[in-house]
């Protein structure tokens, strides 16, 4: 007996584990369907951020970047990350929708860029200039350049664009957007909350995180 004891205590504190785990996790998702039902946006590791990560206002952006309404919020948003801090984090991340024939190489051009540490300088190059690459019947001449414009190692550049490491992060983006019941772009939540598509402009955002903020400074 005393020599299976301590394989049952093994066992025990195994099942105990197992069992808490299994209730933690049944717990968060349950918490989780219970947000979504509710129509908020529960925060989540991933995406790509500007701003504090302890930031009393966090805005969520799902983003296409053939999207001409994306590129014409993507400068006002850059601009409100300067003037609400360091109460405002914005966060982006990839959606690309099918009926845009660029959409899906301009994220993984994108996110290529991030592992080398310079996501934000293609972003906003990728928006400043959507309006030649969007028209473009070939594009990857044009990526390559705006590579080389901001710095990468285009060796590199060009192989993580094959990898399913950029693949798997445009994916998990993509995957939270539909689990949010997103369908077009841009689609932004603050503080969890959806912002409505006639607010969806300069005016409308600033005044959503001014109110998040005011609440927040209310609590």
């Amino acid at each position: 007996m005393k020599r299976s004891l301590p394989f049952v205590v093994v066992g025990l504190v195994a099942a105990v584990t197992l069992i808490s785990s299994t209730v933690f996790f049944r717990a968060k998702k349950a918490a989780q369907q219970a947000a979504l039902a509710a129509g908020i946006l529960l925060p989540a590791a991933g995406g790509h951020s500007l701003g504090a990560d302890n930031a009393a206002v966090t805005l969520e952006e799902f983003g296409d970047y053939q999207c001409p309404p994306c590129a014409g919020v993507s400068g006002a948003l850059h601009e409100m990350e300067k003037e609400f801090q360091p109460d405002l984090k914005i966060v982006f991340r990839n959606f690309p929708l099918p009926v845009h024939a660029h959409a899906q190489q301009a994220a993984l051009v994108a996110e290529a860029a991030g592992l080398q540490g310079k996501f934000w300088e293609m972003h906003d190059l990728l928006y400043a200039q959507q309006s030649r690459w969007s028209v473009a019947s070939e594009v990857d001449g044009m990526f390559n350049s705006y590579a080389a414009m901001i710095g990468l190692d285009l060796a590199r550049f060009k192989k993580d664009l094959e990898s399913n490491e950029v693949r798997q992060l445009i994916g998990s983006d993509q995957k939270r957007g539909l689990s949010a019941g997103v369908e077009k772009t841009p689609s932004i939540f603050v503080n969890g909350h959806v912002i409505p598509p006639a607010a969806l402009n300069p005016v409308g955002l600033r005044n959503a995180v001014e109110a998040e903020k005011s609440k927040n400074s209310a609590n």
